[in-house]
């Protein structure tokens, strides 16, 4: 799910709404249903598969009517991304009969191929068939979004492919934990936890605040502070929508510099900090990273939630007093 931006586009025609797509996304789509929603308190966007089965249909239709009724959305526009005519209709067709069923309003419902796009709500026979030749490359929205340093990537692939390990800078930051003398036990002291823990927030907001690259040896004291919950929300207590895109600029950064055996953490830490900048598909790609370091990764569970049920950043209210319950002994 995405999130729309304070910025503001206005589509008055299928090709607006085939660039659309990309900008609030952060990728060009392939092979999938996009569902852009108006009219709620809390707008978003959604991108989910192309079913090639009909048996996968309800599946396709609950993953998007869901969040779209809980966030009361009574407008929405359906663009398919897929050279696929007839599983295109034949989601389209579920998709059209479950909004009906819920009383949300189908603005327009297109299919693109890269080439052409054809409607599928409005227009005569002729067109639907033959469709209009496209190209957005150059389209105002994707030129705006660039010149607010919004990178677009020419596909989900490519936007996962972003979060992948740099082998030497991994090898730096490895060689840095194995020089570390000192390791933290299994019940260290509240003195010790709320030690690191003002650290970590300190390092994190000089770096946010600067726009800066932690260190290697500042990457591996982070690594190994983050395997402790209460110290892992230390780091996520610095994340807020406010300073959200340099938080996903940090946590990218520190991820693709960590073994794979500590990602877990940093991965997270970037997919919330993805959510809270309202990119949805970044957040997914974190979530993954995270999944595949630790399946069973706390944090990332209660991400993989709120992205599910579509649930707006600005509602996200936790602050974690990861100090909590912590006192030092009185010396």
């Amino acid at each position: 799910m995405t999130w729309t931006e304070p910025h503001t586009m206005t589509a008055r025609c299928p090709e607006d709404l085939l660039a659309m797509v990309p900008v609030t996304l952060g990728f060009t789509p392939t092979d999938s249903v996009a569902m852009l929603t108006f009219g709620a308190a809390h707008p978003f966007h959604a991108r989910v598969d192309l079913p090639t089965r009909r048996d996968d249909l309800p599946e396709l239709v609950q993953s998007l009517m869901d969040p779209a009724g809980r966030n009361g959305v009574p407008r929405v526009v359906l663009v398919f991304f897929t050279d696929d005519e007839v599983a295109a209709r034949r989601a389209w067709r579920a998709l059209r009969d479950a909004c009906r069923r819920a009383g949300i309003e189908v603005l327009e419902a297109l299919r693109a191929d890269g080439r052409r796009w054809f409607p599928l709500l409005h227009g005569d026979r002729h067109l639907r068939e033959v469709g209009l030749p496209y190209d957005v490359s150059n389209h105002p929205f994707l030129a705006e979004a660039v010149l607010r340093g919004q990178v677009l990537r020419a596909s989900r692939a490519e936007l996962a492919e972003s979060l992948t390990p740099m082998p030497e800078r991994v090898a730096a930051v490895r060689a840095a934990l194995g020089g570390r003398s000192r390791r933290w036990s299994s019940s260290p002291s509240a003195e010790e936890l709320l030690g690191e823990g003002a650290w970590v927030e300190a390092l994190l907001r000089r770096h946010l605040a600067l726009r800066t690259s932690p260190g290697d040896d500042e990457v591996a004291r982070l690594l190994e502070a983050l395997r402790l919950p209460r110290l892992r929300d230390a780091a996520l207590c610095v994340i807020a929508q406010e300073t959200a895109i340099a938080c996903v600029e940090l946590w990218t950064d520190v991820l693709r510099r960590t073994p794979d055996e500590r990602a877990a953490a940093p991965a997270t830490l970037l997919g919330w900090s993805a959510w809270q900048a309202g990119h949805g598909a970044l957040a997914w790609c974190a979530v993954e990273e995270a999944l595949a370091a630790d399946p069973g990764y706390d944090l990332c569970d209660q991400l993989a939630d709120l992205l599910d049920h579509a649930t707006p950043p600005s509602e996200w209210h936790a602050d974690p007093d990861w100090a909590a319950g912590l006192t030092p002994r009185a010396g």
